[in-house]
C-alpha cells in the first residue's frame, strides 16, 4: 500500500490560541513539512479563514474548513455521563467539517454564532477579573485587562482586534508572560500563594507553565474559574448543517485515564454516534497509544462512520503536521481510513460549493456514494500542487 500524503484535518490557527504565529507562520511551515491538506477547526468565529483559503491556494495546499463547539447533551448531562471531557460530564466536544464559511448565515445560524461569540467572550472577562483579583492579593498587581490581552493576541497573529474571542489557553498565556518576567525564585514564591501549594512544572518551560497555570488557576472550583455557556448539542449539529458541513465527532479515547464512559468500548462509542445522527469521527492521535487508535478506526469503519485525524496545534508547541500517536507512528491501515476521511470532506466540501449533494444533506442524511466522494477528494488533494 502506497503512503497516503500528509494531511490534517484539525489546526487551530490565530487569532484561536495556536502554535503558529499567524497564518502565513501555519502555511510556511506546512509547505516545509510536504502537507497537501488542512482543516483549520477554530472555536467562536471564521473571520480568519479568507486569509487561509487565500494564503493556502497560492502554496498549492488544500484548505478544509471546519469549526469546533463545546455543547451540553441533556440526558447525558443528567445522568452525569462523562463523554468527551472529562472534567464535566454531559459536555460534549463537537466539530464542523468541510463547511462553507463564505456563505451567508440564514437567520438561525447568525443568532447562534453570535451567542457562542458573545457567551465566550462574557466568560473571558470573568475569568481576567477574578485572576486580576487573585494575584493582587498574592502580592502581585498584574493588571489582567481583556482589552490588553485581546491586543497582545491581535498584534501577535496579525489579525484585527475585532477578530480575536479570548480563550483559557490566552489568559493562561498573559498570565505566564506577566510572571515569567521576574526573577526565578520571586517566581516560585508568587505562584506557591496563588496556587496554595508549590509549582510543579518547569518554570523555564512557557508551554508547561501555561498548561499548570490553566489546570490549577482556571478549571472548575479554581480561583478564576468561571462557567462555560456551552450551545445544546442539537444547536450546534443544526448549525454545522446550516453551514453545509458535515457533524463529526472528536474521539478522546485514551487521551483520558479512565477512558469516558460514553466512548467505552470503541464499538458501542460507534452505535452511540449513530444513533444521534453522527457519521463522522476525529481521532488527535498524539493523545492516543497506536494500538487504541487501531480500535477506534476499525469500530468506527465497521459500523459505517468515516474517520480522520488532526494534531490542534492548540499550544505553543511545534509537533509536526504529520499526525502521529503518543507512542510512535499511525498504522498503515488507520492511517488509509484516515486519508480517505479527509478525501470525503474535500469532495463534501467542493461539492457543496457547487449546490451539489455532498456527503450528508441538509438532514445529515448521507447523500452521496462513498467510493465516488474518495476518488473526487482523492484528486481535489493530490493534484493541488
Amino acid at each position: 500500500m502506497t503512503r497516503p500524503p500528509i494531511v490534517n484535518t484539525h489546526v487551530h490557527l490565530p487569532p484561536n490560541f495556536s502554535a503558529f504565529t499567524t497564518v502565513a507562520d501555519a502555511i510556511q511551515t506546512a509547505l516545509a513539512e510536504g502537507v497537501r491538506a488542512i482543516g483549520i477547526s477554530n472555536f467562536y468565529d471564521q473571520q480568519v479563514y479568507r486569509q487561509f483559503a487565500d494564503q493556502a491556494a497560492e502554496a498549492g495546499i488544500v484548505a478544509l474548513y471546519g469549526l469546533e463547539f463545546i455543547t451540553v447533551v441533556a440526558d447525558l448531562e443528567a445522568s452525569g455521563t462523562r463523554i468527551n471531557d472529562p472534567a464535566n460530564p454531559g459536555r460534549m466536544y463537537v466539530c464542523g467539517k468541510g463547511i462553507d464559511p463564505f456563505r451567508e448565515r440564514s437567520a438561525e445560524a447568525a443568532a447562534t454564532a453570535a451567542e457562542i461569540r458573545q457567551g465566550n467572550d462574557a466568560r473571558a472577562q470573568q475569568m481576567l477579573a477574578k485572576l486580576s483579583s487573585h494575584f493582587q492579593a498574592a502580592g502581585l498587581p498584574i493588571g489582567l485587562d481583556a482589552a490588553e490581552v485581546i491586543q497582545a493576541v491581535a498584534t501577535r497573529g496579525e489579525v484585527p482586534t475585532a477578530w480575536v474571542s479570548l480563550q483559557e489557553r490566552h489568559i493562561a498565556q498573559a498570565v505566564e508572560e506577566a510572571i515569567s518576567v521576574l526573577p526565578k525564585q520571586q517566581r516560585a514564591s508568587l505562584l506557591e500563594r496563588a496556587y496554595g501549594a508549590p509549582a510543579t512544572a518547569n518554570l523555564e518551560d512557557p508551554a508547561a507553565m501555561q498548561a499548570e497555570i490553566r489546570s490549577r488557576l482556571l478549571k472548575t472550583g479554581r480561583p478564576g474559574f468561571a462557567p462555560e455557556v456551552p450551545l445544546t448539542f442539537e444547536t450546534a449539529y443544526r448549525y454545522v448543517l446550516d453551514m453545509g458541513g458535515i457533524p463529526c465527532y472528536p474521539t478522546l479515547a485514551d487521551g483520558a485515564d479512565p477512558v469516558c464512559p460514553f466512548e467505552e468500548p470503541p464499538a458501542e462509542l460507534a452505535q452511540r454516534l449513530r444513533e444521534r445522527g453522527i457519521a463522522l469521527a476525529e481521532l488527535i492521535p498524539i493523545r492516543n497509544r497506536s494500538a487504541v487508535v487501531d480500535q477506534y478506526v476499525r469500530a468506527f469503519t465497521e459500523a459505517g462512520i468515516e474517520v480522520v485525524a488532526g494534531t490542534e496545534h492548540n499550544t505553543v508547541d511545534r509537533i509536526a503536521y504529520d499526525p502521529s500517536c503518543i507512542d510512535g507512528p499511525i498504522s498503515a491501515a488507520s492511517r488509509q481510513a484516515c486519508y480517505e476521511g479527509t478525501c470525503i470532506i474535500a469532495a463534501h466540501q467542493a461539492r457543496v460549493a457547487t449546490g451539489q449533494p455532498g456527503f450528508v444533506d441538509s438532514s445529515g442524511a448521507r447523500a452521496a456514494d462513498r467510493d465516488q466522494l474518495v476518488a473526487e477528494g482523492r484528486a481535489i488533494i493530490e493534484g493541488a500542487a
